[in-house]
């Protein structure tokens, strides 16, 4: 029933959760030798938004290599999981918005 906007929110919050997993291994990986940092392009994969296709997981470019081989950046982790918590509680928020308007429809349609 929830279609047009909501199903982009739908799946903008999926790309979220894709990557909130990602930040969080690359976080738990911190110390790995060898470790790369895994990332989607999250701009890419929103505006493609075609078909129930998984996103792509890159390898995240231009990272400093440390001498184990690992490039992950805890500052860069850490405001990845900043910027995802944000954007996923303006979906969140649009969501409601939406369902709230569906709800008011229903109300308005059932003479209440």
């Amino acid at each position: 029933m929830l279609d047009g906007l909501a199903s982009h929110i739908e799946h903008y919050m999926d790309l979220l959760s894709v990557r909130q997993k990602l930040v969080a291994s690359n976080i738990a990986n911190a110390d790995t030798p060898g470790y790369k940092t895994r990332d989607i392009d999250f701009q890419q994969e929103f505006q493609s938004a075609i078909g129930n296709e998984p996103p792509a997981v890159i390898e995240a470019p231009g990272l400093k290599i440390k001498n184990d081989g690992n490039n992950v950046s805890m500052d860069r982790e850490s405001r990845l999981l900043a910027e995802n918590a944000l954007r996923f509680q303006v979906a969140t928020e649009l969501m409601r918005s939406e369902i709230q308007t569906l709800r008011s429809a229903i109300q308005e349609g059932s003479g209440s």
